[in-house]
């Protein structure tokens, strides 16, 4: 079985851009926002499982919760 490919760019939940300092090449190493950034259980439970700690939800999702299945 195959695992599809992920964007660090987007949000494994909107697919918008996500903003992440980690995953941006050749970006500044200052620390991204999202290590500062509280993500409820029940967010982190809809990022789909080959994506788990493999793209960062975007700082929209984080406040609105996502957008709903």
């Amino acid at each position: 079985m195959t695992t599809p490919d992920v964007d660090p760019d987007r949000c494994p939940l909107c697919g918008q851009a996500n903003a992440c300092a980690m995953a941006t090449p050749g970006g500044d190493e200052s620390p991204c926002w999202c290590t500062q950034a509280s993500f409820s259980p029940e967010l982190l439970e809809r990022v789909p499982a080959e994506q788990r700690g493999r793209a960062c939800i975007c700082s929209r999702c984080a406040q609105q919760g996502g957008p709903m299945p």
